[in-house]
């Protein structure tokens, strides 16, 4: 891992950079002026913590909390490092709330009658529909950590039913019994009546089922851990440690951020009040709130919420198809605090903004680099800011491989790339090669599917005229810059009835390209070739 967030030129610009990773970090410096106090004589490192409920599989929303999270403890650690580079002690847990009760079956995994059969069972209780690990849980930890682990996360994965079972909650859980009126003062008056009537903190699970129920309980002895409750017509006495129960989510929540030591949490908008009954519950155990941002949603392509049961998200999978993993940190850095839409289309603009980002950081000042999101997509993985920069933009690949067709290959490209840029090759540009397969996936799934060459109405036919034998008397080697001079030329030309240069532009988008949006010309013809335009050109006149 590199030190690059604790390098000494950007000790001073964090103590007042307007990023918000840092502002968030400086909320842990005023909680702990000097420092996270010592537990037992032993240094406390402070705690960050994201959660996941495997109760579907993993989306981009669950990825980024880990990201931002990541984001937020790499600034605290450069605001709190010394003259000699060394930061303040952190951690962060990943846990997974793998012990609640299978509420509904998600829509995007197979095997839905079987999974009916598990309702309410805990998610580590329930066979993998995919039949390939011990239980659903298992499968979708796996997939969250695999892509965790490939994007270079440093963090610890906590299953919640790893730690109910071994006993490790089972102080915590005593502590909860002792407040359990104290809870219920808390909870009672959020609740409706038909819920309150049933409201436990405690869910037990039934000895008898496996279920985890949703029935009141009696507390019978804190410190023993007992509890009384009716299953299935008959009062049985049932201890809650050791995996006998797990407890409701905001006070799960509440209990862990105790029993823990969590200091630093961030949520979606979504669970605002969830947040705030829980930091009341875990005051009355004792501890207190972590710090934390509320962050707003992502949205569909529809503007509804992103839900795993649904499935209506992007999978990690879908986004690294068509873009790279650098892209997708950069979109979810990006204003935390303003919802956005979430879907294929946006995967193309993510790339491009990114290697734009990335490429002004070299010659920026340290205080711009620390708003420069670029700085904290490669510091969240422990790496340098790479300082090569791609000889294209990801939209002018796009729309060469467009023209070229899907089914040009690999290797076609390239050559293509090749007269374009001296010395292109996988070789020298493996970042490229990679996103050439982004932009063949993209292009095959999403574009050549749309895509309608239109003919020329009006004055654009003598327009394309003119651009063929501008570029015919051009020789092959000629600049993007000018050959782009005399496409905006022929646009100024008033006889041929242009309001603007944009509907030239557009023009030659729809005639050429077959979209409604594209690339500078100038650049896409020197790319493609002037004798390869020419036949575009041919073919909009024929």
């Amino acid at each position: 891992m590199t030190d690059l967030h604790l390098h000494p030129s950007l000790r001073e610009p964090a103590q007042t950079s307007k990023a918000w990773p840092f502002e968030e970090a400086r909320k842990l410096v005023k909680r702990y002026p000097e420092g996270k106090p010592a537990k037992n004589g032993q240094a406390e490192p402070v705690l960050f913590e994201t959660g996941y409920g495997p109760s579907g599989l993993p989306h981009i929303g669950t990825f980024n909390e880990v990201l931002r999270t990541t984001m937020v403890r790499r600034a605290y650690e450069a605001i709190t490092a010394n003259e000699s580079g060394v930061p303040a002690a952190t951690r962060l847990v990943a846990f997974s709330d793998d012990m609640d009760g299978l509420r509904k079956v998600p829509d995007n995994v197979p095997q839905q009658d079987m999974l009916r059969e598990y309702l309410g069972k805990p998610l580590t209780a329930i066979p993998d529909p995919f039949g390939k690990y011990e239980s659903f849980a298992h499968h979708n930890n796996a997939m969250l950590r695999e892509f965790l682990d490939r994007f270079g996360f440093e963090y610890e994965f906590v299953s919640s039913t790893e730690r109910y079972t071994s006993g490790a909650f089972d102080d915590a859980l005593k502590n909860v019994l002792r407040h359990n009126q104290d809870i219920l003062d808390i909870m009672l008056p959020t609740l409706r009546a038909e819920r309150a009537a049933t409201y436990s903190p405690v869910l037990p699970v039934s000895p008898k089922s496996g279920i985890v129920l949703q029935v009141p309980v009696t507390v019978v002895d804190a410190d023993a851990g007992l509890v009384s409750f009716e299953d299935d017509g008959e009062t049985i006495t049932h201890s809650i440690l050791g995996g006998g129960a797990k407890l409701q989510w905001k006070v799960d929540w509440a209990m862990r951020w105790v029993a823990l030591g969590v200091d630093y949490e961030m949520y979606g908008k979504d669970l605002t009040d969830s947040g705030i009954q829980s930091g009341k519950i875990a005051r009355a155990l004792g501890g207190q709130k972590p710090e934390g941002l509320i962050y707003e949603m992502f949205l569909d392509e529809k503007g509804e919420k992103i839900s795993k049961s649904k499935g209506n998200g992007l999978s990690l999978e879908q986004w690294l198809d068509y873009g790279s993993e650098e892209s997708l940190a950069f979109f979810a850095y990006r204003e935390p605090k303003a919802a956005k839409q979430l879907h294929i289309g946006v995967i193309p603009k993510a790339v491009d903004e990114y290697l734009q980002m990335r490429g002004n950081y070299p010659a920026q000042e340290p205080d711009k680099r620390l708003g420069n999101p670029a700085h904290h997509v490669h510091v969240a993985r422990g790496e340098q800011v790479p300082a090569a920069e791609l000889p294209v933009t990801f939209g002018l690949l796009l729309n060469l491989v467009g023209v070229m067709g899907a089914d040009a290959s690999k290797e076609q490209i390239w050559r293509y790339l090749g007269q374009y840029v001296a010395g292109a090759n996988a070789e020298a540009y493996p970042e490229l090669d990679r996103l050439i397969d982004n932009a063949m996936a993209y292009n095959r799934d999403y574009v050549a599917p749309t895509l309608q060459r239109r003919k020329p109405a009006g004055g654009e036919g003598a327009a394309l005229a003119e651009l063929d034998a501008k570029l015919a008397a051009l020789p092959v080697d000629a600049s993007a810059d000018d050959i782009q001079n005399i496409v905006y030329e022929i646009g100024k030309n008033e006889s041929y009835g242009f309001e603007n240069l944009r509907d030239w532009f557009k023009a030659l988008y729809e005639t050429l390209l077959g979209s409604s949006a594209g690339p500078r010309m100038g650049s896409f013809i020197a790319l493609f070739g002037i004798a390869n335009t020419r036949r575009l050109i041919a073919e909009a006149l024929a």
